[in-house]
C-alpha cells in the first residue's frame, strides 16, 4: 500500500505521543538553561577555551564507551522505563551542579565529573527515546512525527537559551535548579505514556547482538551517508561551543547576550522543522541534505568574521535552519528503514555519531580555539564543511540520488538472533 501525506499534525492525535512530545519540550528546555550556565560558569572561572571545550568531551565520552550497551539495552527492556530512570538521573546530576556552583570555591573537576554523570544518563535516554517514538504513531505519520518531535526539541532551544541567560542574571545556582526541575517534570510525563508492553523474545547478548547495529548501518549506503555527513559538518562548523568568548570578548554582549546567541539557531530551527512537519520533503531529498550543510558552512563562515550581534544572530538561525534540513532527513531515514527490534542498537550508534558532532564538536572546536583563536577557528570550521559536503556527494552516490524519505514498505526484519532460554 502506498504511503500518503497525511496531515502534518496528524501525530499529536495520539495521547502517548503528546506526552512524549511534551517531555521533549521540557527536557530540552532544561538542557539548554543548563548548558548556559555550564558553559558560563565554567569560563568564568578559568578564562580557558579549551577548559570550556572539555565540558563538551566530558559528556561525550560515557555515549562513545558505552554506546554497544545502551542500544542493546533499549531493545531489551522497557524503554519508557529507560527514559524516566535516565532523565531522573539527569535530574540528580543538576542537582549536583547546584551545589558546586553555590561555593565559588569549588574547583572545576567536579564539573566535569558531573558532565560524564549526565552524558551518561543522556546515552541510554537517547536510544531509548529513539527507538520508542515510532511505536507511538502510525508509518502514514511518520516523517511528519520526525519534524515535530525536532520543533519540540528546537523550540525548547530557542527559550532555553533565553531563559538559562536570564536565570544566570540571579546566580548559576538558579539556573541548575531549574533545570532540575524541568529533568524531574520529563520524567513524569515519559511514566504516563500507556506504549504496548514489548512482546518479542528476549535475545541472548553476545558479541554478535550487541555489533549488529553497526553492520546495519555500514550495510546500507544511504544511512551511512546521511549521519556521517551530518557529523562532520557539525563536528568541523560547530560554532556555539564558542558562543561564551564571542559573548564576552568579540561581540561584548555578556551573559544575557549569551543566551539571545544560544537562541537563534534554535529560531531558525524550529521554523524550519514546523514547514517540514506540514510539508514533508517530497523529492529529492538527499540533493536536498546536501545543499543544506553547504548553507550551513557558509553561515558559519559569516558568523565567524561578524561583529555586530544581529548579522551573528542572523547567521545563526540560517545555520540552524540548515542544520535542521540535515537532521530531518538523517532521523527519518535512521527511524524508517530500520526494523524496531533493532531500532534501539542502530539509535545507539546514531547517538554516537551525534554526540560526536555535538560534544566532540565543542571540544575541537574549544581546542582549536586555544591554537589559533576563536575567529579563525570558526572560519576555518566553515569551510572544512563545505569540503565536507562535496565530499560526501561523491563518496555517497546514492544518498545524493535518494528521491523518497519514506519507503512504502517497512525494512525487512533482520536474521533472527538466539533467544534466551526460559
Amino acid at each position: 500500500m502506498t504511503i500518503t501525506n497525511a496531515s502534518g499534525w496528524a501525530a499529536l492525535r495520539s495521547r502517548d505521543y503528546r506526552l512524549f512530545f511534551g517531555a521533549r519540550f521540557l527536557s530540552g528546555l532544561a538542557m539548554q538553561v543548563q548548558n548556559v550556565g555550564l558553559g558560563w560558569l565554567v569560563y568564568d572561572r578559568t578564562g580557558s577555551a579549551l577548559a570550556l571545550g572539555l565540558v563538551g568531551l566530558a559528556a561525550f565520552l560515557p555515549a562513545l564507551a558505552l554506546a554497544l550497551v545502551t542500544g542493546h539495552v533499549a531493545d531489551r527492556f522497557d524503554r519508557r522505563r529507560i527514559i524516566v530512570a535516565c532523565w531522573s538521573v539527569v535530574a540528580m546530576g543538576s542537582l549536583g551542579l547546584w551545589a558546586v556552583a553555590l561555593d565559588p570555591r569549588t574547583p572545576v573537576w567536579p564539573i566535569y565529573a558531573l558532565a560524564v554523570l549526565v552524558g551518561a544518563a543522556r546515552s541510554f535516554a537517547n536510544p531509548a527515546s529513539q527507538a520508542l517514538m515510532p511505536n507511538l504513531v502510525g508509518r502514514a505519520n511518520f516523517a511528519s512525527a520526525v519534524a515535530l518531535n525536532a520543533s519540540a526539541w528546537q523550540t525548547s532551544s530557542i527559550a532555553g537559551p533565553a531563559v538559562g541567560g536570564l536565570l544566570y542574571a540571579f546566580g548559576a545556582p538558579v539556573v541548575f535548579a531549574a533545570a532540575a526541575g524541568g529533568f524531574a517534570t520529563a520524567a513524569a510525563l515519559v511514566s504516563l505514556i500507556r506504549v504496548a508492553a514489548r512482546t518479542s523474545p528476549v535475545r541472548k547478548a553476545t558479541l554478535s547482538t550487541l555489533l549488529a547495529g553497526i553492520r546495519f548501518i555500514r550495510a546500507r549506503p544511504v544511512i551511512l551517508g546521511a549521519i556521517s555527513l551530518d557529523l562532520f559538518a557539525v563536528l568541523l562548523g560547530g560554532a556555539t561551543a564558542l558562543l561564551p568568548i564571542y559573548a564576552r570578548d568579540v561581540l561584548l554582549v555578556g551573559p544575557v547576550g549569551l543566551g539571545l546567541l544560544r537562541s537563534a539557531p534554535a529560531l531558525g530551527a524550529v521554523a524550519m522543522s514546523v514547514t517540514l512537519a506540514a510539508r514533508p520533503l517530497q523529492k529529492r531529498a538527499g540533493r536536498t541534505m546536501f545543499q543544506a550543510v553547504g548553507v550551513f558552512g557558509l553561515a558559519t563562515i559569516v558568523f565567524g568574521l561578524s561583529t555586530h550581534i544581529v548579522l551573528s544572530m542572523a547567521c545563526l538561525a540560517v545555520l540552524g535552519a540548515s542544520d535542521m534540513i540535515s537532521v530531518y532527513v538523517r532521523q527519518t531515514l535512521v527511524q524508517a528503514e530500520t526494523p524496531d527490534e533493532m531500532r534501539g542498537r542502530v539509535a545507539a550508534v546514531n547517538s554516537v555519531f551525534v554526540g560526536a558532532s555535538n560534544e566532540l564538536g565543542e571540544f575541537e572546536s574549544g581546542a582549536l580555539a586555544a591554537a589559533i583563536g576563536a575567529v579563525p577557528a570558526v572560519v576555518v570550521g566553515g569551510f572544512g564543511t563545505i569540503m565536507v559536503a562535496a565530499l560526501w556527494a561523491r563518496l555517497f552516490p546514492a544518498l545524493w540520488m535518494r528521491d523518497r524519505l519514506v519507503a512504502d514498505r517497512p525494512a525487512p526484519r533482520p536474521a533472527e538472533e538466539p533467544v534466551l532460554a526460559k
